[in-house]
């Protein structure tokens, strides 16, 4: 099972994988984030750790079902020379969820103090944890079916997740105050979960998405509001200046 160890090569898909599970969480982290928030402070922690475990057991899981998930990317059906096969319609689903539950999500913050304080106190933690298990079902098979692709050992699978969700365990409590303190970043990252529901969508209707596209997208607009951030802060208004002869 751990022949590998000796072997270069295993070690550097083994950084990769890890690399790459981190960057494949982060939308699951920003999705945890959002829904946590609607806790009371005292349960927040405990749900993230409940969130990003459930996220590692159903990864491991998957990666030791290696054969079953393989078989989910066999047609089942075919519905106008569209072939849907089990992963298209995990995926389909999952996408349709985040798209409604960024959208409500999105609607509860724009009602008001009073509305949303009423909508947290109907949140439970068991029923945050449901939500949060559902979405992991579609990240976790996302993330497997990459690791599927890149290495073949499945003990370093199993490794590269594990150091993933570790350091996502590290970093969850820091983004989620951060989103929490910022309105405009947790309006952001809604929109975030949005783009990644349509991404979702797209993959089981059989579109093929880069991923590379939607992160840099991701990227760019969260660099711009971090840079709007820093200037909000400033005391004095900062005005852009023109060039000579502007205004002639």
């Amino acid at each position: 099972m751990f022949e590998w160890i000796m072997m270069p090569e295993a070690w550097l898909a083994l950084l990769t994988l890890t690399l790459l599970e981190i960057v494949l969480g982060i939308d699951n982290i920003i999705f945890i984030s959002i829904l946590v928030g609607r806790l009371p402070e005292a349960q927040r922690q405990k749900a993230r750790q409940v969130g990003l475990m459930l996220a590692m057991g159903m990864r491991i899981a998957l990666l030791l079902a290696i054969v079953w998930v393989m078989g989910l990317t066999k047609p089942l059906f075919t519905i106008l020379e569209f072939s849907f096969s089990g992963r298209d319609l995990i995926l389909l689903g999952g996408g349709l969820f985040l798209l409604a539950k960024s959208t409500l999500e999105i609607h509860h913050s724009l009602e008001g103090e009073e509305s949303h304080q009423k909508a947290g106190k109907a949140a439970t933690f068991g029923a945050i944890i449901t939500q949060i298990a559902v979405i992991d079902i579609v990240f976790s098979l996302d993330s497997v079916i990459t690791a599927v692709g890149l290495v073949e050992h499945v003990s370093v699978m199993i490794i590269a997740v594990i150091i993933a969700v570790l350091v996502m365990l590290v970093a969850a409590k820091s983004i989620g105050d951060f989103v929490d303190a910022h309105p405009t970043i947790k309006m952001l990252a809604l929109s975030f979960l949005i783009l990644i529901g349509f991404t979702l969508v797209g993959e089981g209707l059989g579109f093929h998405v880069p991923k590379g596209y939607v992160y840099f997208a991701m990227a760019f607009s969260l660099g711009v509001e971090l840079l709007n951030l820093r200037i909000r802060k400033r005391r004095e208004p900062i005005h852009l200046k023109k060039r000579i002869g502007d205004g002639l």
